[in-house]
């Protein structure tokens, strides 16, 4: 494995470049499952475009043709049937079923606390009404790894809010069937439903509905290339978390750093996928040249080393920084999903830090830990989107109504102001029917 020591110079012309994810290029199993599957060579927009259309127009029909074509799976009932889920966790292993119990009680003891409440002003006139949505839609990823804590960081928060029905999809398995540890995660969590379909076919299910799959209000989740295409492409019919990317961490280390565990923490990001990104930027020369030799020492012990390596060679680098302002504005500029600030006195840099989905504070608190058990969601902004949106928080299952219940005085004084503005605007049934109201104070 090699993976590049650049300067600051070189890393914003290089490896801090962001590129759109549809510019990537596919990796060639997937382009050639394309052609067996439509026939020709299209772009991943295409191939999402056509399914969506093929399962509005023919429902349950298209989510089991797209399965024989794209999977190769002859799928049976699309629902997995209740008490399969809700016997599930009896059937994986017991420190599995504790762990994710553990899990399940500290992110819904965090998200509990972060529940806004409806609010009348001191007139009781103006405010806002919150209210939890109807039935929201979670994706939970299968394909080269299944991930039952996804589950978990999606489903809780919704049940925190109190969305009345929570639908899961999640791909099938080999087997045709969606793994036991996702099911699991699913009756831990307390979801309602869950269905044994993924990629974009699963999406389109969700935001239109089929004679199985009930329409969502808002479908929340990660997935791949195509599943973020098919998110995007329903925005507007349904309701998007963000169009989640490859995963990403971005390490910053002083001299002090144990060079072990930030390589241990730079392989845990890697060895998700060939597209995964891990990069660390130090203030220590010496530091960068301990950690590229403990990667190649940890990398060759690991069973996914050789993904990881993949992924650390095409996206990942170790930056030399002149100090930790510098190390602060590549950071802010790179707006990375995950932060670790493993340097001395992390607290301190709080105040310096504009974007960043999660921000990990110390040599105590890696990545790896918020992927899990910490609380915060682990689906978080990726593609530098961290200067705008944020991690899947209880607000993502919530809606907010504006309240304006004005009394006859005080919509009397206001509508002149109203009025005003309407005439200035063109729009002059707005001006009467507020002028109307001024001039009924005077009855």
């Amino acid at each position: 494995m090699t993976v590049r020591i650049l300067s600051a110079d070189e890393a914003r012309r290089t490896v801090l470049v962001r590129r759109p994810l549809e510019e990537r290029a596919l990796p060639p199993a997937v382009a050639a499952g394309i052609r067996r599957a439509f026939g020709a060579d299209i772009p991943p927009e295409e191939v999402v475009r056509r399914i969506i259309a093929q399962v509005r127009a023919e429902g349950d029909a298209a989510l089991r043709d797209l399965g024989r074509r794209i999977d190769g799976l002859a799928l049976g009932e699309l629902e997995v049937p209740a008490a399969e889920v809700r016997a599930a966790p009896r059937g994986i292993p017991r420190g599995l079923r504790a762990a994710l119990e553990t899990a399940a009680d500290r992110v819904r003891a965090f998200h509990a606390q972060g529940k806004p409440l409806s609010w009348l002003d001191a007139s009781g006139t103006l405010g806002q009404l919150v209210r939890p949505l109807e039935r929201v839609g979670l994706y939970a990823p299968g394909g080269r790894a299944v991930y039952p804590s996804t589950v978990l960081m999606t489903a809780i928060p919704a049940r925190s809010a109190g969305v009345s029905e929570v639908v899961l999809c999640s791909p099938p398995g080999p087997n045709g069937r969606v793994h036991p540890n996702v099911l699991a995660a699913a009756a831990i969590a307390g979801v309602d439903r869950v269905f044994c379909l993924g990629g974009a076919g699963a999406i389109a299910a969700m935001a239109y509905g089929t004679e199985s799959v009930p329409k969502v209000d808002k479908i929340l989740g990660p997935g791949n290339i195509f599943v973020t295409i098919a998110k995007r492409q329903v925005f507007g019919t349904v309701g998007i978390d963000q169009l989640a990317g490859p995963t990403e961490t971005m390490l910053i280390a002083d001299g002090a750093a144990n060079p072990a565990w930030v390589a241990a923490d730079m392989l845990a990001q890697a060895e998700h996928d060939p597209l995964a990104s891990a990069i660390l930027i130090t203030t220590s020369a010496d530091m960068a040249e301990w950690v590229r030799v403990d990667l190649e020492r940890q990398e060759r012990e690991l069973p996914t080393g050789s993904a990881a390596a993949e992924a650390l060679a095409a996206n990942g680098a170790i930056v030399v920084a002149a100090d930790l302002d510098e190390a602060m504005e590549l950071a802010n500029a790179y707006a990375p999903e995950h932060l670790c600030l493993l340097v001395t006195e992390p607290w301190t840099l709080i105040g310096k830090v504009r974007n960043a989905g999660g921000v990990f504070l110390g040599e105590h608190s890696p990545e790896v830990l918020g992927d899990y058990v910490a609380g915060p969601s682990h689906v978080m902004p990726t593609g530098g989107s961290a200067r705008f949106a944020s991690p899947i928080t209880i607000l993502d299952f919530l809606k907010v109504t504006s309240l304006v219940g004005l009394g006859r005085s005080e919509a009397a004084a206001l509508a002149p102001a109203a009025a005003a503005i309407a005439d200035a605007e063109g729009l002059p049934a707005h001006a009467e029917a507020a002028r109307q109201r001024a001039a009924s104070q005077k009855l």
